[in-house]
C-alpha cells in the first residue's frame, strides 16, 4: 500500500497561513512602538524613541529586516495575489443567477478580507518606499558620535520641540553659513596637509598627535558638512539633525502626520492591516486545528475581534494623537 502525497496546493496554503501569522506577530509590534510617538507632550516620545533606538542597534539588522521581515511578508504577498485572481467574492446579492449568500458573517469576512489585501498590496509598498528609502535618515558616524539628518517642514511647533529633543535646525542659509566657517579655517586644512606628510614614528611624538587629532576632528565636520548639504532644502523646510536614529524618525513621522491627506490615508492603511491581520488569524486558529469545537470557534473570533481593536487603537493612536499634538506643539 502506498502513502499518499500530501497535495502542492495544501502545503502552499498553509504556508500561506504562517506567514500570514508572522505578519500579525509583525504588525503587532510594529504598531505598539508606533503607538509611543504619540506621547509626543510631557514624555517627549521617549518610549517610541528608546524603542526605535534599540531596533535599530540590534546586530545584523539588514539581515534581519530581508530574512525574517521581508521574506515573510513577500511570500505572504506572492501567494495572497494568486488567490486573488483565483477566488471569488461571495456575499453580493446574485439576483438568482447563483446561491445568494450575502446574509452570512463569514461570507462578508471573506470578501473584506480579499478587498483589505489590494489596499495593504499598495499600502506597504509605498509606505516602505516612504520611510524606509525616500525619508529614511541620513547618517554619519564620527568617532565617538552619530548624526542622523531628515528634512522637515517648518511649522511654529517644529522649534519647541526641536529645543526639547536636542535636535539642530538648520536652513538654507545656516547650511552656508556652516559651509563657510568651515572653509574659513585655512590653518586646519594647512594640517591636513601636513599630516599627509608626516612618518610614522616608533616613539611617542606628542607633536605629531595633536597635528594628526586636530586633522582628523576638521576632515570629520568638513565630511558632516557634506551630508548636511545632500540633504534636500525648500524654501519652507529645514534639515533636522539629531544624534539618535529614533528621534530623527520621530521627527519624520511627526512631519508626515502634519498632513490630513496621510492622516487619512494611514487611517484607512492601519484599518485595513487589522482587519486582514486578524480574520487571517482567526482563519489560521481554524485551518490549523488550534480550535475546533463550533464553541471554541465563537470563543476565538470574540479573541480575534478583541485583539483587533486593540491593536486598530494602537495604530490610530500613532497617527490621530500625533495629528492632534502638532496642532499643540
Amino acid at each position: 500500500m502506498t502513502a499518499q502525497t500530501i497535495p502542492k496546493a495544501f502545503l502552499w496554503r498553509r504556508l500561506h497561513s504562517l506567514m500570514g501569522l508572522w505578519v500579525v506577530l509583525f504588525l503587532f509590534e510594529h504598531l505598539l512602538v508606533n503607538s509611543q510617538a504619540a506621547l509626543l507632550l510631557g514624555d517627549n516620545a521617549r518610549g517610541f524613541i528608546e524603542l526605535v533606538n534599540s531596533i535599530h542597534n540590534f546586530p545584523y539588522l539588514q539581515l534581519i529586516e530581508i530574512f525574517l521581515l521581508g521574506v515573510p511578508i513577500a511570500i505572504h504577498a506572492i501567494l495572497g495575489i494568486k488567490y486573488l485572481f483565483t477566488s471569488k467574492l461571495n456575499s453580493y446579492r446574485t439576483k438568482g443567477q447563483a446561491p445568494d449568500m450575502h446574509q452570512y458573517g463569514r461570507n462578508q469576512a471573506f470578501t473584506w478580507q480579499r478587498i483589505t489585501s489590494w489596499i495593504l498590496l499598495v499600502g506597504i509598498i509605498l509606505h516602505i518606499a516612504k520611510f524606509r528609502f525616500i525619508e529614511y535618515p541620513a547618517s554619519i558616524n564620527l568617532g565617538d558620535t552619530q548624526s542622523y539628518f531628515v528634512t522637515v517642514s517648518v511649522d511654529k511647533g517644529l522649534y519647541t520641540v526641536a529645543s526639547r529633543l536636542g535636535v539642530q535646525l538648520y536652513g538654507r542659509e545656516q547650511i552656508q553659513e556652516q559651509k563657510k566657517e568651515i572653509e574659513s579655517r585655512y590653518a586646519e586644512q594647512t594640517l591636513v596637509d601636513v599630516a599627509k606628510t608626516l612618518n610614522p614614528t616608533e616613539k611617542y611624538d606628542a607633536q605629531q598627535q595633536m597635528i594628526l587629532s586636530s586633522a582628523q576632528s576638521y576632515e570629520q565636520k568638513k565630511a558632516w558638512l557634506k551630508v548636511l548639504e545632500r540633504q534636500k532644502v525648500g524654501p519652507t523646510q529645514v534639515v533636522a539633525v539629531a544624534s539618535n536614529f529614533g528621534t530623527a524618525t520621530l521627527l519624520t513621522v511627526r512631519d508626515t502626520f502634519k498632513s490630513p491627506l496621510y492622516v487619512g490615508l494611514y487611517t484607512i492603511f492601519v484599518l485595513a492591516a487589522c482587519f486582514h491581520a486578524f480574520n487571517g488569524f482567526w482563519t489560521f486558529l481554524i485551518t490549523w486545528g488550534v480550535v475546533l469545537r463550533v464553541v471554541a470557534q465563537k470563543g476565538a473570533l470574540k479573541f480575534a475581534w478583541g485583539l483587533m481593536a486593540l491593536v486598530a487603537f494602537l495604530g490610530l493612536a500613532a497617527i490621530w494623537g500625533t495629528y492632534f499634538l502638532n496642532l499643540k506643539n
